[in-house]
């Protein structure tokens, strides 16, 4: 299912790989495939990834983080924010390379993770 996801799409598959290694480090991370996004879950999705290339016509990065976190992060990278429901807030964040999933976004996915239980 990821290969079809991915067709075609080599740099965000290149970028997901990488996603998916820092996620697989979690316990109990399960991965959906869906038509417009993969999903991560423990006993609820906290992180999704999608391309936001197959729905825009734009140049846009070739892959997007999205996480569910309690709070709003003040961290001026991510590209939005939104409050869903009251008290939990859906991060974006563009992913242009390898380089953009650091340690930060380490701890973002971990609060995310946790969270999720």
């Amino acid at each position: 299912m990821l290969d079809e996801y991915f067709k075609g799409k080599a740099e965000s598959r290149k970028l997901f790989d990488t996603l998916g290694s820092v996620i697989e480090t979690l316990n109990r991370v399960e991965i959906r495939v869906m038509k417009s996004q993969v999903a991560f879950y423990r006993r609820e999705a906290f992180a999704w990834a999608w391309i936001p290339g197959k729905y825009l016509r734009a140049k846009v990065a070739p892959l997007v983080l999205t996480l569910s976190l309690p709070f709003k992060d003040p961290s001026s990278r991510w590209k939005e924010i939104v409050e869903p429901r009251p008290g939990q807030f859906t991060h974006h964040l563009e992913l242009h390379s390898i380089s953009d999933i650091d340690d930060e976004v380490r701890k973002w996915v971990k609060v995310a993770w946790t969270e999720a239980a």
